[in-house]
């Protein structure tokens, strides 16, 4: 039964409609929630909303569905597959309370490990609300969460790189030459991923046997992935393409995931087939996801939530196919949804945390559209946040610029930046290929050798030669 929620301050009593008014109106400022209009009206409206929100009982969010259950798959998973007996030590908490728990020395990753079960998305999103970035941080390094394919991500003290050498018209000899460029920067160990500029099964048949050729030749412990619908990567399977990992964006929201073509038994089908195929070495997890503030409001498909609550629960979505991957794409969606680089930042670490509380395996694309109020200093500080949290992963791109899709993300070299200042290692096992390669010249401190190694000399002149 919905409720209403009223906090009096002096004189004044403010009042908010429902648990989704309460929530909304305690995030952080964002242009999405501003235009969807459900945004607080003042700094102290948002104060006061979160002071109500911190009182609020974490039992209420499972007897007061945001999102009704009869309506929405998404509203459904998440309920039906809550973990009673991992809620039991939280139970007793408000959400003010659940913050002073995360936060305390009590709270390691073994504990966080034993009730991630039962905390569901609603949760995360109510506690990150009322966290600093610094708390969001903090909590997010304690949560551990691993997954494997060919190699391992998410190892305490690794960070991992997504390569993404993504080429306007798909050219073959474009896409190689940036797959080898980024193997020689130390880049690739999350995956090799492409968004292919014409999406159609045939085109990504032609990625995949790509991609699987570069990693089959080299012995290269990692994954490829061709960033195609769903339904295209079940046909390619189907055809017997080299399939390593199914890619699908995702919402929070039945309406959301309708409106990209898909529902969860659609996934449960591609996840069945791509574990079939038994190409992983050292790990199963076969799926890999994409999310962003804002995409279920750009769907109309918000229900009247506040877009950072609707991407948390995506994370379900996520958690349901014990994915290799999930990637925030947290400033591409553009500025009518995170307007600027404080937004861009708040939204990252907010993602990440969110996830990683919920035993997602969490990355992100640290990334702005050119016509956000954002630059790559901006970048620079979220990617080293998210460094210093424990972030699973980030993009590496050729110059940070991707020319296909036309936004602004990190790059090979930034990537290393962070494995330096930080101390953070790649994969394991993809570190030491990057050492039997002779690509790294001193493992211990990341240093990259000074010439191309034997093995790439000859097909990185043969390449030189076609231009």
């Amino acid at each position: 039964m919905s409720q209403s929620y009223r906090y009096t301050l002096g004189s004044q009593t403010y009042q908010f409609r429902h648990l989704a008014d309460l929530m909304a109106k305690a995030t952080p400022q964002r242009s999405g929630d501003r235009l969807a209009g459900v945004m607080a009206q003042s700094a102290k409206e948002r104060a006061v909303a979160q002071m109500t929100l911190a009182d609020v009982p974490l039992k209420t969010f499972l007897n007061e569905a945001l999102i009704p259950y009869e309506t929405d798959e998404v509203t459904r998973l998440i309920l039906d597959e809550h973990d009673t007996r991992a809620f039991a030590y939280i139970s007793h908490l408000t959400v003010g309370d659940f913050r002073n728990w995360l936060l305390s020395d009590y709270v390691t990753p073994q504990v966080l490990a034993a009730v991630k079960m039962g905390i569901t998305p609603e949760m995360a999103a109510a506690v990150s609300k009322i966290m600093r970035n610094q708390d969001l941080i903090l909590v997010a390094k304690k949560c551990h969460v691993t997954s494997a394919f060919r190699n391992t991500i998410g190892l305490p003290g690794h960070l991992s790189t997504r390569l993404q050498p993504n080429h306007p018209t798909d050219d073959v000899n474009g896409i190689a030459a940036s797959i080898l460029d980024g193997l020689l920067y130390g880049n690739g160990d999350a995956m090799i991923g492409i968004n292919p500029a014409t999406d159609n099964v045939a085109q990504a048949i032609k990625l995949m046997k790509l991609m699987d050729d570069v990693i089959q030749k080299y012995d290269i412990p990692t994954q490829s992935c061709v960033l195609t619908h769903v339904t295209n990567t079940i046909e390619c399977i189907e055809a017997g393409a080299p399939v390593d990992l199914v890619f699908q964006s995702i919402g929070g929201t039945e309406a959301t995931n309708s409106s990209f073509g898909f529902n969860l038994n659609t996934l449960a089908e591609a996840q069945d087939a791509a574990l079939s195929l038994k190409r992983g070495t050292v790990g199963n997890n076969v799926m890999y996801f994409e999310t962003g503030q804002g995409s279920s409001l750009s769907a109309n498909a918000h229900h009247g939530l506040d877009q950072q609550t609707c991407e948390a629960r995506a994370y379900a979505v996520a958690r349901k196919f014990n994915p290799l991957l999930v990637n925030t794409v947290v400033g591409f969606i553009g500025p009518e949804y995170l307007f600027d680089g404080k937004e861009i930042t708040r939204a990252g670490l907010e993602d990440h945390f969110c996830a990683k509380l919920l035993g997602v395996p969490m990355g992100c694309d640290v990334c702005y559209t050119n016509h956000a109020e954002a630059d790559q200093n901006d970048m620079d500080n979220l990617l080293t946040l998210l460094g210093v949290a424990g972030c699973s992963f980030v993009m590496g791109i050729p110059g940070s610029d991707d020319i296909m899709l036309n936004y602004q993300t990190t790059s090979f070299h930034d990537a290393l930046y962070v494995r330096r200042v930080l101390g953070s290692r790649p994969a394991p096992e993809f570190e030491h290929w990057l050492s039997k390669m002779n690509i790294m010249k001193n493992s211990a401190d990341f240093v990259l050798s000074n010439t191309v190694p034997n093995a790439f000399a000859k097909p990185l002149y043969a390449l030189q030669g076609d231009y």
